[in-house]
């Protein structure tokens, strides 16, 4: 009998894994809070040897020296809306997508899963995996209100692309202050400038606030800055692929309960500053499909396997995280 599973969650990892589940053979439905397909994110996640030329610069503007060519480097650049419309358009027509609408409550029993959604009706799922981001409902529902709650590197920032009037070619520039960053890099494409400004903040509070609020307090937090500052604070009001975030991290002893699982930044966030997030959703959902076929559908030894498998990577990528934030001047202690 087919196995029907559920995923929450249309951003990255949900469609991956659910392109992955279909292929081998299960019935896959994924529920998406939002209207449509997920339009934010930009990737940061590039390995190899593009942005070897990251110069960092002063207040001024003038050139202080240059990152190692490990620290911010890659050879590929898909923006993150790009990758999500593709994973989307390869699975719409054997993924059932219901979009607006979200889980209310789960209810596990000895054969299966009970879902009861916002709006639709209640059903059936074999399993049901949390691909619902940084502030996942379904990590709360079953695996309790408090328990990895996203803890706060002390960071937030906003995302965007530009015109690269700079004209950046495989190549970024930072500029870091006491307590915010401004780093322009461009690698895929030469038109397109990549623009995070961050500066510190005490809790992730304006991560579920409007653009409007959002933007005043990237401005508060750049007023009167000088170089690129003025120029990139126009930009952003213009910018069609706003993203918002804050450096957050989400660490649980285990990463699935019963017949729940949870893949990418629901389970294992290793924020924005580890430039992972994209790749660690990616190679969450190749893991978990890969296990659970090994397993042949045992979805007990698949979890196992799959979290042995992948907790060191997810390891290194959150020690990452907390090593950029705190060079940041993260408020928060990189150990804790």
């Amino acid at each position: 009998m087919t196995k029907k599973v559920l995923i929450s969650g249309a951003s990255v990892a949900g469609p991956a894994l659910a392109c992955l589940l279909h292929r081998d053979g299960y019935d896959v439905t994924v529920v998406e809070r939002t209207a449509e397909p997920r339009d934010s994110g930009y990737a940061v996640d590039f390995r190899g040897a593009a942005m070897r030329g990251t110069v960092l610069v002063d207040e001024r503007g003038a050139e202080t020296g240059r990152l190692p060519s490990e620290a911010f480097a890659g050879e590929l650049e898909v923006p993150k809306r790009e990758l999500t419309r593709i994973l989307h358009r390869i699975t719409s027509g054997t993924v059932e997508y219901v979009f607006g609408d979200s889980i209310r409550a789960i209810s596990q029993h000895e054969s299966g899963v009970t879902v009861r959604f916002e709006r639709g009706a209640t059903r059936e799922f074999d399993l049901v995996f949390g691909a619902d981001g940084l502030h996942s409902r379904v990590r709360r529902l079953a695996f309790g209100p408090h328990e990895g709650a996203p803890r706060h590197l002390g960071l937030s920032g906003v995302g965007f692309s530009t015109a690269n009037y700079l004209g950046l070619d495989h190549a970024g520039l930072l500029q870091h202050l006491s307590d915010t960053a401004i780093y322009l890099f461009s690698a895929g494409d030469a038109d397109r400038l990549t623009v995070s400004l961050s500066f510190a903040t005490s809790s992730p509070a304006l991560d579920r606030r409007g653009r409007d609020e959002q933007e005043q307090a990237v401005r508060a937090a750049f007023a009167g800055h000088g170089w690129q500052a003025p120029r990139l604070l126009t930009a952003m009001s213009q910018a069609d692929d706003f993203y918002f975030s804050s450096a957050c991290q989400v660490r649980l002893d285990r990463w699935s309960r019963g017949r729940i699982a949870l893949v990418g930044d629901a389970g294992y966030c290793a924020a924005p500053t580890s430039g992972m997030g994209t790749s660690q959703a990616l190679a969450g959902a190749a893991t978990l499909a890969r296990d659970l076929a090994l397993a042949d559908g045992d979805h007990t030894a698949a979890f196992s396997a799959y979290e042995a498998e992948l907790r060191p990577y997810v390891a290194q990528n959150q020690a990452r995280g907390r090593q950029t934030a705190a060079t940041f001047g993260s408020r928060d202690d990189p150990a804790g």
